[in-house]
């Protein structure tokens, strides 16, 4: 079944990301709402405000993903960097543990991919969340998206990095560049936040087959670990998680030095176990209006997250 999902399914279902007809169709469904409810903490910051409170209380970490990506109008990345700085307000409300609180941002929505200028709109959104949510006592990680991306998302973090060296980046483990990424932010001391991959890429850049990224995955987290920087283990594959803890005994980190992420929605017991075992645990909740896209990759994910739509499809 994991073979035919893999060579398949998970192709045909990423694609579908990228379609206007079939997201206007999907968004009319009463199912797809149903299971949108399972990923997506809600439309409004107020349902994101309310996800942070319930994650504090149960011991884990946040990171909130205002979602959005691939704007192509200035107004539109403008009101991303509007969205995040009244959500920032709303989070410095919180008396969290210091760096429990964490904002993730997606350069093609503030406008990396706007015809004219769109780097430096995107790199200067980027300063201004950062500036704000460093005022704030909150973390920012820059969000992975297609492989296209990642030389100019890199050289924005890299440059912010200089004036918040604490800003996180993700590096997709499924790309064959991504050791050689590994080695140069983990020598830097970065937050990175490592993750098989979610998009749809060609085999010359990236790995096609479950097994060659998984084998990447552990490379890559070696290389973390072992490094300078702080490892955020963002999967939910009970391999890579034991995998993570063997690392870091192997490589004696304290517990405070690397972090587990999930998924809003995707094993929350495991979450909470974790946890519970003392280990650092950062929950990734999504919210807004935007969540198509970001729908479609979890179905891609994994055979269990489609079987959950296929479900909820018939019971309906």
């Amino acid at each position: 079944m994991s073979a035919l999902f893999d060579s398949v399914l998970r192709p045909v279902i990423t694609r579908a990301a990228g379609s206007q007809r079939i997201k206007q169709t999907s968004q009319r469904l009463p199912v797809t709402e149903r299971v949108v409810d399972r990923f997506v903490a809600g439309e409004s910051e107020s349902d994101a405000l309310a996800a942070i409170a319930d994650a504090l209380d149960s011991g884990l970490s946040v990171t909130i993903d205002h979602l959005g990506e691939d704007t192509t109008v200035e107004t539109q990345a403008s009101a991303t960097v509007a969205a995040y700085l009244s959500l920032l307000q709303g989070m410095s409300q919180f008396e969290a543990p210091p760096g429990a609180l964490e904002v993730s941002l997606k350069l093609t929505a503030l406008g990396q991919c706007l015809p004219r200028h769109g780097r430096k709109i995107a790199e200067e959104n980027a300063h201004t969340i950062c500036g704000a949510a460093a005022a704030a006592g909150v973390l920012v990680t820059v969000d992975a998206e297609d492989h296209g991306t990642v030389d100019e998302r890199l050289d924005i973090v890299r440059t912010l990095r200089g004036e918040y060296p604490e800003l996180g980046t993700v590096l997709q483990a499924y790309l064959r560049r991504t050791e050689d990424d590994c080695r140069e932010f983990a020598a830097s001391g970065a937050r990175i936040r490592l993750c098989k991959g979610a998009y749809s890429e060609p085999a010359s850049v990236a790995y096609p087959e479950r097994s060659l990224i998984d084998e990447a995955y552990l490379r890559c987290l070696r290389i973390l670990m072992k490094g300078n920087g702080h490892p955020m283990v963002a999967s939910h594959d009970p391999t890579m998680i034991e995998a993570a803890g063997l690392m870091a005994i192997e490589f004696g980190r304290e517990p405070h030095s690397w972090e587990h992420q999930m998924l809003y929605g995707i094993r929350a017991d495991e979450q909470q176990r974790l946890a519970t075992a003392g280990h650092a645990v950062r929950v990734y909740i999504p919210y807004g209006q935007e969540w198509y896209g970001y729908f479609v990759r979890r179905l891609a994910e994994k055979p269990a997250n489609l079987g959950f739509f296929l479900r909820a499809l018939v019971s309906g």
